[in-house]
């Protein structure tokens, strides 16, 4: 049993707009500037505006730059890592769109990388076959683009609400009409509030806060998702949860938000070891240490599991100083912190969850099965990641369908949306205790993370529908946050249950080769309180 909307007060203040954007990432200020020439438009971000996911991306946006590079290599490589099960013409949209929107992203300020003859500099990471990841500050992409998108919304004059969790979407007819929020702190607008609104749209990032370690910040409930599935949105694609190969072992009881080593660590030269130095990806694939992340993931649990070891290691001692200093400046200043010197030994690593390929279901305008529901960014499932999503990928998809949300909406609005006047009646809401959040995080990563198997996942879902008795009547961030990470933990579960075979980031120990009986989509709904999964045959 899910709920289908969460225990809250009544609403204590109230805004009306054209348009609530709820985060700030690269797809939420993208969209919210964008969406501007439909009306006017409020953007919500859960934390301080500069904290959106976005900021911590390492790596760099991918899009076909280079002269000796077109889109059409660009969606092949992308196909290869989606297994089967990528929307081509989704994945076409975004590597034609993309290099202009890369270019867009220049225009207001954002300082790539440039080579010696002033061309922007382009990097490799795993499953390109061609140097087309653009990169800024070395090794802080992210930072750079928030940076540069920031500017540019607060020269817009921008309306912003911070410290404010999207609870529950504002349903009228059918329609969204805006949604409640709680706003965590003291001033004009404090507590729970509603935003009016004729369109709204998810750009909330992701669930990795639902596993015990990620490289997720601790803002990423899966808030969106849950807020999407709870108003009757379709998702899909959220067994494919992708755990990133290179990620700083901390220790056994490490938990939290752990450190990324970027896989341009990998696309400069640095190679993957196990304890005793042998280079175990040799073989395993052609493209070796740059095969895509569900290989090297697997790969890298298979070595652990035949050595019995806790991690493997990340060799880039070949890079040398320089390289590291200039290239990998803030990886480099996150391992001297952790007391490893990468430039004289291997990183220890392990894969971490990192990034959801599925999310709510969205058409290529990024319109969702609700009407006036949009969603992009990490939030979405636009189909162009399939079963694994391509290395850098994710700025792109996030910046060219937050673009294509911005261009559909002035139509869409104008084509009779009405202005809301308030939501239909609400069904019973409910809420479960904060103390549920570690069980939910402990339950995901022992029987549902990289390898999975159907006694395993039967567990899991046995243990998370007991956990939907712990209910509690005080309402709180930590509630809220607990319920909407237990919603994700069983749509996750109830789909991995359900596909029976191996298929990129989605790995059955039970069910070891990839099946066409399974070459298509798990889509999910909330039917009352009931979780229904269904699958849709075809890309």
């Amino acid at each position: 049993m899910l709920p289908r909307r969460l225990t809250a007060s009544d609403p204590g203040w109230t805004i009306d707009t054209d348009i609530v954007v709820i985060g700030s990432g690269i797809a939420g200020l993208v969209a919210a500037l964008r969406a501007r020439t439909a009306g006017r438009v409020l953007l919500v971000t859960k934390a301080l505006l500069d904290d959106g996911s976005t900021r911590w991306a390492q790596g760099g946006i991918a899009a076909a730059l280079a002269p000796g590079d077109s889109p059409e290599e660009h969606l092949e490589d992308t196909l290869t890592a989606g297994v089967g099960v990528c929307d081509p013409e989704a994945v076409r949209v975004l590597v034609t769109e993309g290099p202009q929107a890369v270019r867009g992203l220049i225009e207001i300020g954002t300082d790539f990388d440039r080579d010696r003859d002033g061309h922007i500099a382009l990097t490799r990471e795993g499953g390109h076959l061609k140097r087309r990841i653009a990169h800024a500050g070395g090794d802080a992409t992210g930072a750079e683009i928030s940076r540069a998108l920031l500017a540019a919304t607060k020269d817009a004059g921008i309306e912003v609400v911070e410290h404010a969790l999207a609870l529950d979407l504002l349903v009228e007819d059918g329609r969204a009409a805006g949604v409640t929020l709680h706003v965590m702190g003291e001033g004009q607008r404090d507590g729970v509030g509603a935003v009016r609104a004729r369109a709204v749209v998810l750009a909330t990032g992701g669930l990795g806060q639902v596993f015990e370690a990620t490289t997720n910040p601790e803002v990423s409930t899966g808030d969106g998702l849950a807020l999407a599935l709870r108003a009757g949105a379709e998702v899909a694609d959220v067994e494919f949860v992708q755990f990133h190969p290179t990620v700083m072992w901390l220790g056994p009881d490490a938990k939290g938000r752990q450190p990324l080593i970027s896989e341009a660590v990998r696309g400069e030269g640095a190679f993957l070891v196990d304890g005793s130095g042998e280079r175990f990806m040799t073989g395993r694939h052609p493209l070796a240490d740059l095969a895509p992340r569900d290989v090297v993931a697997k790969e890298i649990m298979k070595r652990m599991r035949e050595t019995g070891e806790p991690c493997v290691y990340l060799d880039g001692r070949n890079l040398g100083p320089r390289i590291w200093a200039q290239r990998f400046p803030t990886i480099l200043a996150s391992c001297e912190r952790h007391g490893i010197d990468p430039v004289n030994e291997p990183i220890p690593v392990l894969p971490a969850a990192h990034y959801a390929s599925g999310g709510v279901r969205t058409d290529l305008w990024g319109r969702t099965s609700v009407p006036g529901l949009y969603a992009c960014g990490e939030a979405a499932c636009t189909g162009v990641h399939g079963a694994n999503r391509l290395a850098s990928n994710s700025l792109l998809e996030g910046l060219v369908f937050a673009e294509r949300i911005g261009q559909a909406l002035p139509g869409d609005l104008g084509a009779g949306a009405p202005a809301p006047s308030g939501a239909a009646g609400a069904p019973a809401p409910a809420l479960l205790d904060p103390a549920v959040r570690t069980e939910v995080q402990h339950i995901m990563t022992t029987d549902s993370g990289v390898l999975r198997n159907g006694p395993g996942l039967d567990r899991a879902a046995t243990a998370l529908a007991a956990l939907a008795d712990r209910t509690t009547d005080r309402p709180c961030t930590e509630a809220w946050e607990a319920t909407n990470l237990h919603t994700v933990a069983t749509l996750i579960v109830a789909s991995a249950r359900e596909r029976e075979e191996t298929r990129g980031s989605h790995w059955r120990s039970d069910f070891p080769d990839v099946s066409e009986d399974w070459r298509g989509h798990l889509v999910s709904t909330l039917t009352g309180e009931t979780l229904t999964t269904t699958f849709r045959r075809g890309a």
